[in-house]
């Protein structure tokens, strides 16, 4: 196998979502909100173990019922992955109820993401050999202008987001529109990310499939490279 065109998932894959308490710091600023430092430790625990921030951890325990149906789908559309997400935020009884969409929206911009230490140098070096590249991710926004603050964006050849099509990875769909964006055959593609059912759907296609552990971004610093030998 010749691979001609790499796919990446965004969250945990290319960039890591910043932690829990500094998403919560940076609401409460936002909102002019002040916290003892204590309360602040104690919303921010469990705000993760709510499984409240996009990118972030998972939910602990079971979902409550009425938000069952709408995480399913969570990444279809912009609507639904607010819903799912503010709807977790809203378990935890912050002390002010601005603070919902106010940790909503920070989760979308720049500032809250890292790309991994190796990301630059292996999308550099897929580009500087002709390989084609596209990023693939459920997710509810447009991570765009993520890419493009962090210098990324001049990388990436095609962005194919699950909220822009109406289906979540693994439906085949998304990844047969990445490999047609980028004019190669899923045969000569490798598809990379962290979740095993969700990216590992693109194997059905006929895609080299590869996963990198979802860690912080200091905790992995050279997950990425591998993929510059998998390709040649």
């Amino acid at each position: 196998m010749t691979i001609k065109g790499v796919l990446f998932d965004f969250s945990g894959t290319l960039f890591r979502v910043e932690s829990t308490e500094s998403w919560l710091r940076a609401a409460l600023a936002e909102t002019g909100t002040a916290l003892p430092e204590r309360e602040l430790v104690r919303f921010a625990e469990e705000l993760e173990s709510a499984g409240a921030l996009p990118g972030g951890a998972a939910p602990a325990g079971p979902l409550p019922d009425e938000l069952t149906d709408v995480w399913a789908v969570r990444d279809e559309d912009a609507g639904s992955h607010r819903a799912a997400y503010t709807g977790l935020s809203r378990r935890v009884a912050l002390p002010d109820p601005r603070l919902h969409d106010a940790l909503y929206e920070r989760h979308m911009v720049p500032e809250a993401w890292a790309p991994y230490p190796d990301a630059d140098e292996v999308l550099g070096g897929l580009r500087e050999r002709g390989i084609a590249v596209a990023v693939v991710s459920n997710i509810g926004w447009d991570p765009r202008p993520v890419f493009r603050a962090h210098g990324l964006d001049r990388h990436i050849g095609a962005y194919v987001l699950s909220y822009e099509h109406g289906v979540q990875k693994p439906h085949p769909r998304l990844f047969t529109t990445a490999c047609e964006a980028l004019g190669v055959a899923p045969e000569d593609t490798l598809m990379v990310g962290d979740n095993r059912p969700a990216d590992g759907g693109a194997a059905a296609l006929g895609c080299a499939v590869h996963f990198v552990d979802h860690l912080p971004a200091a905790e992995r610093p050279d997950g990425l490279r591998p993929v510059l030998g998998l390709v040649g």
